[in-house]
């Protein structure tokens, strides 16, 4: 008797397990590679359609004031999957060949579900780590296929190829290299062949809950797109490029939507960081100051697009400002379950939903460049302080490839106002000292706590 009890009890025990899996909900990010702010529809009018990332906006919330802390490949990712500051995690810029990248001691989003049993995938662009221990799939992900380093370093590099020709571009499929090293029709394939994995892999996991974090290595130069969307949107290369993420999204959404998977899922879209500039044509836009590899909104702020039906409403426009390190510890909350080690980012699933009280979850947000702190803003994203620090700018952009010409200059100690000068015109430091002073103060506070020793 007592042996079919415990039966009993352990049967029951199991049952309750799934059923609580089954209510835990699904993540997929959906992380594009230097597109720009204004790169679609439902953020800045463009001149090629973009129906599905439109059409993910109207069943979401866009969100038109996020932030990375910094506008650099590697940097950027590494703050998303661990919830860390560049300056705690060490990883700054863009990593590589056989680079580190992200320390094992700062888990990822990956790492930390697993604890809740979810299946986990990555396909596209890594680039935290080419090194057996940082690569994905010693970081928590069960799956994995695409590049572990960006899509330009290779030897046809438009400005180095000398010094990129010494590395092969490799190809990985769940641990092996099946591509030694890519040629041009390949890249053309790689949103395609995200894609059906992404799709795939959401079929194979609809009964159990999952992240997928698809990466795409477009719009990064050298540009590329799938001989179908080849001359499809009648704005160059680039658009063409567009389009075929467009579809991309909308083919994820669909298989979402196709499993019975629409309402328990969450969906984020957003970039890396703004445009990089001086490749001209072959850039994305931004109706910022700057671009990729600055401290200013153009490079900073990116597109932000959370759909999920169940928390966060449709059809709704948001001017809530939060940044990438917040990811990691929202969904952790989300799946019920807490962040592996100390991380800067904070749960802001009140901010995502709009609740009527809800309020800035930091007091300021910090940003920088490659080994430079530059900066903090207020945590409601009003106020944005400058530290004086050199940046640079492309004075001579390319087309078709190429890479432009930059200049370096310098920007004194300054504050902007970003609800009436969201571009960065206007030094009002002298008009309110008083706030400058208090955003100094968190300054030097992260500065000491993260990178007095950089």
């Amino acid at each position: 008797m007592k042996k079919i009890l415990c039966l009993v009890c352990s049967l029951f025990a199991i049952q309750l397990s799934t059923l609580a899996a089954e209510k835990l909900p699904n993540f997929v990010i959906i992380f594009l590679d230097d597109a720009g702010w204004g790169d679609y529809n439902t953020f800045q009018k463009t001149k090629y359609p973009t129906p599905h990332v439109d059409k993910l906006a109207e069943e979401g919330t866009k969100f038109t004031q996020f932030y990375v802390p910094q506008a650099v490949c590697s940097a950027s990712r590494a703050a998303l999957l661990s919830g860390c500051y560049p300056g705690r995690t060490g990883v700054v810029g863009a990593h590589g060949p056989n680079g580190r990248g992200l320390e094992p001691k700062f888990a990822t989003i990956a790492e930390v579900l697993k604890k809740k049993n979810y299946a986990t995938a990555h396909y596209g662009k890594w680039h935290c780590g080419d090194q057996p221990e940082t690569r994905p799939l010693a970081r928590g992900f069960d799956k994995h296929v695409g590049l572990m380093y960006s899509n330009d370093m290779w030897r046809y590099h438009p400005t180095n190829p000398k010094k990129w020709s010494k590395f092969p571009l490799q190809f990985w499929d769940n641990g092996k290299v099946t591509i030694e090293d890519m040629e041009k029709e390949d890249q053309k394939n790689m949103t395609k062949w995200a894609t059906e994995n992404a799709v795939n892999f959401i079929s194979e996991n609809k009964d159990k809950p999952f992240f997928l974090y698809v990466a795409h290595p477009m719009p990064h130069v050298p540009l590329f797109c799938s001989d179908e969307f080849k001359g499809k949107s009648d704005q160059g290369l680039y658009g063409d490029v567009t389009m075929e993420i467009d579809w991309s999204v909308g083919r994820i959404n669909q298989a979402l939507k196709d499993n019975g998977l629409e309402e328990n899922t969450m969906i984020i879209f957003s970039s890396d960081n703004g445009p990089w500039s001086g490749y001209g044509n072959h850039a994305g836009v931004t109706p910022f100051r700057n671009a990729k590899a600055t401290g200013f909104d153009g490079g900073i702020r990116s597109p932000l697009i959370i759909k999920y039906p169940s928390k966060i409403p449709a059809n709704k426009e948001s001017k809530k400002v939060f940044c990438s390190i917040d990811i990691h510890p929202t969904i952790a909350a989300l799946a019920e379950t807490q962040p592996a080690n100390e991380i800067d980012g904070k749960n802001i699933l009140s901010l995502m939903a709009s609740e009527p009280n809800a309020k800035p979850a930091h007091k300021y947000y910090a940003f920088s460049t490659l080994q430079s702190f530059e900066g903090v803003m207020s945590g409601d994203g009003r106020w944005k302080l400058h530290l004086p620090h050199n940046y640079r700018k492309a004075v001579e952009p390319a087309n078709e490839g190429a890479g432009g010409k930059y200049k370096t200059f310098s920007i004194e100690l300054s504050l902007f106002d970003m609800k009436n000068d969201p571009y960065e015109k206007v030094n009002v430091i002298n008009k309110y000292p008083e706030i400058a002073s208090e955003l100094q103060k968190f300054a030097q506070q992260h500065k000491t706590k993260f990178w007095s020793k950089k």
